[in-house]
């Protein structure tokens, strides 16, 4: 049919839904968005700007007091190191567990729905804190290295989502054919299912990732060894102490006499919880930026029953 030109007219009821949803999705975005964007001026601010309530859109008196006093922190280099190696390292551990869990209960065999139900038990039930605790210090994992690589290896919700990727893409026929063709298992799954499967790796890095760069419980409950704490257990206890000591008996007696020491620690324990969520947060923003043309395709084909 010929191109006329005419564009048909948008029903009245249609236009004003289109305005009325572009508008309550634009009001979304900046009650998302805005709170970013605050503790992100805010702390390059002035901290008297920002207790006095001046920081609304733009940075006020630009200040880097706030960097100043979290970086001071002698520890915070070697715990960024840390955190960079338990989530390279637990990530591509995870992943690789994952997808091999993942291709194991894609296939058909006797006992399936046995192992799926025992994995899906997990997820509601667990022994708690206290035995995991109990059980890895007789494993010698207490104050290593390793436990913070291997613990939380799997999350059987991102098991699931892994199995239900590999069960709807991957046609069955091509592992028939392979089989055929002399290939084991092992091969198979090396040389078909992880090449075809870089959607699915790509969402499962971005959720471990995040999840081992804000980790901060693990290494609270099980790393004594300060050398081996990651960044988040340290901007924890900088900003514990910086909040914290300014209200303690003992900041009071050791500026006696000294008021303009005190306000000036007080100042910078205003925006240190600001530049510490930045400082945290800024690794966590750049993984998904680079996984995100990856990332909505690989959650809606991998949540979708077969």
């Amino acid at each position: 049919m010929a191109d006329t030109g005419v564009k048909m007219k948008k029903p009245f009821g249609d236009a004003v839904f289109d305005t009325v949803n572009t508008v309550f999705w634009i009001i979304v975005l900046v009650v998302v968005i805005y709170p970013l964007w605050f503790i992100i001026i805010a702390s390059v601010s002035d901290p008297d700007a920002v207790t006095a309530g001046k920081v609304f859109l733009w940075p006020v008196d630009f200040s880097l007091i706030g960097y100043e006093a979290v970086f001071g922190h002698r520890e915070l280099l070697r715990s960024y190191l840390n955190s960079i190696y338990y989530t390279l390292t637990g990530t591509a551990l995870s992943v690789i567990v994952t997808m091999m869990a993942a291709y194991a209960l894609s296939r058909k065999f006797s006992g399936r729905k046995l192992v799926n139900f025992i994995f899906v038990f997990t997820m509601f039930f667990s022994g708690g804190l206290i035995p995991q605790f109990l059980m890895n210090k007789r494993l010698g994992l207490y104050d290593t290295v390793t436990l913070m690589i291997i613990i939380n290896c799997v999350s059987v919700w991102n098991l699931m989502v892994a199995r239900t990727y590999i069960s709807m893409n991957i046609p069955d026929e091509l592992y028939e054919a392979a089989i055929i063709d002399g290939a084991s298992h092992f091969t198979y799954f090396i040389n078909a299912v992880l090449p075809l499967s870089g959607t699915i790796i790509a969402v499962l890095c971005v959720y471990y990732g995040v999840a081992r760069w804000n980790d901060y419980f693990t290494a609270l409950v099980y790393i004594r060894d300060r050398s081996k704490l990651p960044l988040q257990t340290i901007l924890r206890e900088a900003v514990a102490m910086l909040t914290t000591s300014t209200s303690t008996d003992a900041f009071f007696s050791a500026y006696e006499g000294d008021t303009k020491g005190m306000t000036e620690a007080i100042r910078k324990a205003l925006v240190a919880k600001y530049c510490s969520i930045v400082i945290s947060t800024v690794p966590a923003v750049v993984l998904y930026i680079l996984m995100q043309k990856y990332f909505v395709k690989g959650v809606m084909l991998g949540s979708l029953k077969g």
